[in-house]
C-alpha cells in the first residue's frame, strides 16, 4: 500500500513552520504553535481523526504563527491524499461535550469553502484569540481545499465548544480520508476530484 504520509515546511519573515501528517496513522501529535489553547485542539485532531501530526512553529506573533501552521497543516494532508484514489470523500460527525454539541461536515472535493458558526462569545479561550481560533480553521479548509461545514447547535461554555468542534472536524475527517475498500479510482462521476 502507498505511504500517505507527507511535510511541509514553510519561511517567511514572520515564521517558520514545518508539519507532517500521515493519513494512516495511530492519532499520534508532537504540537508547539506557540499557543498552548491550539496545541491542545491540535493535538485532539490529530487523537480523533487517528491522523498522526507534528506541527512545530517558531515566530512573531501568535495570530501569525496559528494562520501559517494552518497553511501547512492543509497543505500537508493534501499532499498525503494524492489524487484521492480510493478515499471515502465526505465526513460528518456530530460530537457533545458537556454542555454543547457541534456538527462537522467534509468534502475533500478541492473546492475549498467554509461556513464555520462557533458561537463563542468570549473574546479569548486560555491563551488563544477567539477570532485566531476561527481563522485557524477558515486557513485549514482553505489550505486543504476542502469544503468545511462546522458549527455549534449549542453551548454555554466556549472551552466545550470549540473542543466539540475540533473533534467533530477529526471524525468528519477520519471518515473522508479513509480509504474505501470497494472504491476503484477516485470518488467522483468526473474522473478526477
Amino acid at each position: 500500500m502507498k505511504t500517505r504520509a507527507s511535510e511541509v515546511s514553510r519561511k517567511t519573515r514572520e515564521t517558520e513552520v514545518y508539519v507532517r501528517v500521515n493519513l494512516d496513522g495511530e492519532g499520534r501529535a508532537d504540537v508547539d504553535t506557540g499557543t498552548a489553547f491550539l496545541d491542545h485542539l491540535v493535538t485532539s485532531l490529530a487523537t480523533h481523526s487517528l491522523i498522526d501530526i507534528t506541527a512545530q512553529v517558531k515566530g512573531d506573533l501568535r495570530h501569525h504563527m496559528a494562520e501559517d501552521v494552518a497553511i501547512c497543516l492543509g497543505e500537508a494532508l493534501r499532499k498525503a491524499l494524492g489524487e484521492g484514489e480510493g478515499i471515502s470523500r465526505f465526513g460528518y460527525a456530530l460530537v457533545p461535550m458537556d454542555c454543547s454539541l457541534a456538527f462537522s461536515a467534509v468534502d475533500l472535493a478541492k473546492r475549498p469553502y467554509a461556513k464555520i458558526d462557533l458561537k463563542l462569545k468570549g473574546r479569548k479561550i486560555e491563551d488563544a484569540a477567539c477570532e485566531d481560533l476561527h481563522h485557524f480553521l477558515e486557513t485549514l479548509a482553505s489550505s486543504l481545499q476542502a469544503n468545511l461545514h462546522l458549527w455549534v447547535q449549542y453551548g454555554s461554555n466556549d472551552h466545550h465548544k470549540i473542543e466539540a468542534s475540533f473533534k467533530a472536524l477529526a471524525l468528519a475527517l477520519r471518515q473522508a480520508v479513509s480509504l474505501d475498500p470497494r472504491r476503484r479510482g477516485v470518488p467522483s462521476s468526473k474522473g478526477m476530484i
